[in-house]
């Protein structure tokens, strides 16, 4: 099967609650059902970041395979590198359902699953059987237990257990779904996660992202940037889900309580990242996300600052035809442009 093929069942599984039709999808992922782009590469959209080489730069936020189940497929769609988790310490269920919803008016996607996951040592294990090399880089994404968490253990500990398998590591602080956890974006709490990391960081291991809200304050920005440059991370993802909901909202779903993705966030997920590039002055590698769904939305990320690009919301709605899709019109417009490259875009319109 192809991707475009595969996403003629797209429509099929909107007639399923939302938390079915991706659990479905999920396992149709892992066991091959959507094939593989067989365009060959477009040389204009490999880039380098993070010391690490992407054929393209659009890749797979977190949240969509939670549990690392179907990187290997996912990889074989066409993107650029995949990221997997949140992955908690220890198992949990997540917040009771219904916990997912679509704004299918407003091309968006509430959620508030609460890091449901199966926990480390499974996430651990999948990752270790994958055959090696990987083709495209990958990501971890950690996280806090709800419950009996300590953040300035737990994410050293998930840093080290995860650090062979990874070719990067992401700290996230930001989902609005789990209390507390948007606290610790705050500079002095940052600061402690950060230099235990530190602690057990060794030469070699994976350079460490953090992922950051797009309702924080402009002002707050500017420490959080400078935390992260002191303590040796590389880079931003900016941004996660938000907790605003634009008047513009349509969709009977728009009152639901949880992390809105989608369309309506590419605005202030955009401005957030072009705030954080001028304040980090060539010291982060940023990755844009919220609200990517055509390349002209891809390069406007990249312009506006990004050196990568990822999904979500898009995907879940379009499909694997998506993939390839973003990957020809972003280097049309690249072509277009008259950029040789997607790093000779990166900050243009900053």
């Amino acid at each position: 099967m192809t991707p475009r093929l595969a996403s003629l069942v797209t429509p099929l599984l909107r007639r399923l609650d939302a938390e079915t039709a991706h659990g479905l999808a999920l396992r149709g992922l892992a066991a091959g059902l959507a094939g593989r782009d067989a365009t060959p590469p477009d040389p204009i959209l490999a880039t380098e970041a993070l010391g690490l080489r992407f054929a393209n730069p659009i890749g797979l936020a977190a949240g969509f395979d939670k549990d690392a189940v179907a990187v290997l497929p996912l990889m074989r769609l066409g993107f650029g590198f995949v990221e997997a988790g949140t992955v908690t310490p220890r198992p949990q269920p997540g917040n009771p359902r219904p916990r997912l919803f679509r704004l299918e008016e407003d091309a968006a996607v509430i959620n508030r699953m609460g890091f449901n996951n199966g926990g480390m040592e499974e996430y651990r294990d999948r990752l270790g059987a994958l055959p090696r090399p990987l083709p495209a880089p990958f990501g971890a994404n950690i996280g806090v237990n709800k419950e009996g968490a300590d953040p300035e253990r737990d994410y050293p500990a998930l840093y080290a257990a995860l650090a062979p398998f990874a070719d990067y590591v992401v700290i996230n602080v930001s989902s609005p779904n789990t209390p507390g956890l948007r606290d610790l974006q705050g500079e002095e709490r940052l600061a402690r996660i950060l230099a235990g990391i530190g602690a057990v960081y060794q030469s070699g291991n994976p350079p460490v992202l953090v992922k950051i809200a797009p309702d924080l304050a402009d002002a707050a920005l500017g420490p959080l940037v400078e935390t992260c440059v002191a303590h040796g991370v590389s880079g931003l993802i900016v941004s996660n889900t938000t907790i605003a909901r634009p008047e513009t909202l349509r969709s009977a779903n728009r009152t639901q309580a949880g992390g809105l993705s989608g369309a309506p966030l590419r605005e202030r997920a955009t401005a957030v990242l072009r705030q954080c590039y001028r304040l980090a002055q060539g010291r982060l590698l940023l990755v844009g996300v919220g609200g990517i769904a055509t390349g002209a939305d891809a390069l406007e990320k990249i312009k506006a600052g990004a050196s990568l690009v990822q999904l979500y919301s898009a995907f879940a709605y379009a499909g694997p035809a998506l993939v390839p899709a973003l990957k020809r019109d972003l280097a049309a417009l690249l072509r277009r442009d008259g950029f040789a490259n997607v790093a000779d875009a990166v900050g243009m319109d900053a």
